[in-house]
C-alpha cells in the first residue's frame, strides 16, 4: 500500500510546475503589479523549470499558457507565447552549456533571455499597432530581473520537495 501511495504522491508532485504555469496564466498573475513596479512571474517560472527540469514543463504547455495569458490580458494573439518560447529556448541553450548549477550563473544567463524575449515582444506589439508603455515594460523587465533570486530560491525548495 505504501509503495502505491508513494508512486501516486510522486506522480502528483511532478505536475506542480504545470499546475503553477496554468494557475498563473488563468488567474492573470503572470504579471504581479505593485504600485511602483511589476514582476513577470511567467518568465521566471518558464526559465527556471526549462533550465533545471525540462521534462516538467513541455513547450506545448508553455505555448498554451501564453495563449491563455494573451486572451486574459487582451494582448494580440501569439505575442506572449512567442516571448515565452524565446525564454524557453535560451534556457535550454544555457542548460546545455552550463557546467555548474548556481544562482549566479542562472541569474546572469537570465539577462539575455529577458532582453531577447522583451525585444521580440515589443517588436510584435509595435508592428501590430498595439499601444505600448515603454516605461512600464522597462520597469517590468528590471523588477523581473531583480526578483529572480527570490523565486529561484522558492522553486529550488519546491524542486527539492518534489524529489523527496
Amino acid at each position: 500500500m505504501s509503495i502505491s501511495f508513494r508512486n501516486i504522491k510522486t506522480n502528483l508532485l511532478e505536475f506542480i510546475p504545470i499546475i503553477l504555469l496554468f494557475f498563473i496564466a488563468f488567474n492573470g498573475f503572470s504579471v504581479i503589479d505593485f504600485n511602483f513596479f511589476s514582476i513577470n512571474v511567467h518568465y521566471i517560472l518558464v526559465y527556471y523549470w526549462v533550465l533545471r527540469k525540462p521534462q516538467a514543463i513541455g513547450y506545448g504547455f508553455i505555448f498554451l499558457s501564453g495563449i491563455i495569458s494573451d486572451v486574459i490580458f487582451g494582448l494580440p494573439m501569439g505575442s506572449t507565447p512567442l516571448a515565452l518560447l524565446i525564454i524557453a529556448s535560451v534556457a535550454s541553450y544555457v542548460r546545455v552549456v552550463t557546467v555548474r548549477i548556481s544562482l549566479l550563473n542562472d541569474w546572469i544567463s537570465f539577462i539575455p533571455a529577458l532582453l531577447i524575449s522583451n525585444f521580440v515582444f515589443y517588436i510584435v506589439l509595435y508592428f501590430l499597432d498595439y499601444s505600448i508603455s515603454y516605461l512600464y515594460l522597462f520597469n517590468n523587465s528590471i523588477a523581473t530581473f531583480v526578483f529572480y533570486p527570490i523565486l529561484w530560491a522558492f522553486f529550488s525548495l519546491l524542486m527539492r520537495f518534489m524529489d523527496n
